[in-house]
Order: structure tokens, then C-alpha cells, then sequence
């Protein structure tokens, strides 16, 4: 089973790609029975929606929506590295959801969150929503970093004993609903 490991965050500056980039190498490290991969959707540079066709006929006309398209359909899971903006999840999430549709579906979703006091919190809350309407199935337990600043020194994201804790009961839940929903795709 491939897990995909998801940078939202395209903010200049943004501090996401150091929890990514700890996440990233703690996944690998304790893979729960997943292939590890990656993808930064400031990389992937994902114009607002700009496909014509609905994306539930996958007729896509643009090589980036070919690429993300190939990246989800080749992914049993994913975790969503995920700021909070707002009180909400930042609209390159959202953006890149809306881009695919069948892609999606019936695979298990969930959230290395980050932010201020509430550690982002309530983006995870908007997001599992959205990725409900996409036939996914988010998962409750997550990893919630608040004030991640504290955590963040030369770049480098430190993370605290329940970072830690909370990632391993993340990865094995998230390869338990893996293993459940291959049955429904």
C-alpha cells in the first residue's frame, strides 16, 4: 500500500515544510506497512481550477491535473499536512481537491495539523468535511502541533514526545482503514 504524504501549504516562508519534512522521514521510519511518498503542492503549482470538464469523467486537458491525478490514483492513503488560515484549511487544499474526484475516492485520509493555540485544529474540521464529498473516509486521530513556532529552530521542526506518539497511532490507524477500503476500490 502507498501512503502519500500531502504539503498544502504554498506560502512564501511557510513553516509547514518542516513538519512535512519531519513527518515525512518519521513515516518512512515507521512505515506501518506503507511505501512512503511525497508531494508539495507548492511544487505541483496547481492553478485555481482551471479544467473544463467536471472531474468525475477524468477528461483532463492539462499535464499538471495529469500529473496530480496519477499521483492520487497511485496512493491508498494520504496525510495532509495542514495549516490553518483563517479558522479553515488553506484554499490550495481545497483547490487541489477539487481538481479530482474519482481519484479519491473510498481511500482514508488524515492530518499532521498546525497552527497557533489551536494547533489546527479547526482546518482539520473543514477539511475531513470536504473530503467527504469526495468518497473519502478521514480518520479522527491526527497529529495537532500548537504554537508550532516553538517547535521550529533553523528550519527544523523538533517535535515533542506526543508528535511522536501521535504519529504512530496516525500511521497505524490510517494502514488499518488502508487495508479495509482496498476492498472498495
Amino acid at each position: 500500500m502507498k501512503l502519500t504524504i500531502v504539503l498544502t501549504s504554498t506560502r512564501p516562508g511557510r513553516i509547514g515544510k518542516s513538519v512535512a519534512d519531519w513527518f515525512h522521514e518519521y513515516a518512512k521510519s515507521n512505515p506501518a506497512g506503507f511505501e512512503v511518498g511525497f508531494a508539495d503542492l507548492q511544487e505541483l503549482n496547481l492553478p485555481l481550477l482551471d479544467e473544463p470538464n467536471h472531474p468525475a469523467m477524468q477528461k483532463y486537458e492539462h499535464a499538471h491535473t495529469k500529473r496530480w491525478s496519477e499521483i492520487v490514483d497511485g496512493s491508498d492513503a494520504f496525510i495532509f499536512v495542514l495549516p490553518e488560515y483563517n479558522f479553515s484549511a488553506p484554499p490550495s487544499f481545497v483547490n487541489a481537491v477539487d481538481y479530482l474526484y474519482n481519484e479519491w475516492n473510498y481511500k482514508p485520509a488524515g492530518f499532521v495539523s498546525y497552527g497557533g493555540v489551536s494547533g489546527g485544529i479547526r482546518s482539520t474540521e473543514t477539511a475531513k468535511h470536504l473530503l467527504t464529498t469526495v468518497e473519502m473516509v478521514p480518520v479522527k486521530q491526527q497529529v495537532m502541533i500548537p504554537m508550532v513556532a516553538e517547535h521550529v529552530s533553523d528550519g527544523t521542526f523538533t517535535p515533542a514526545e506526543i508528535h511522536e506518539k501521535s504519529a504512530q497511532t496516525l500511521l497505524e490507524t490510517l494502514a488499518r482503514w488502508a487495508q479495509a477500503l482496498q476492498t472498495m476500490r
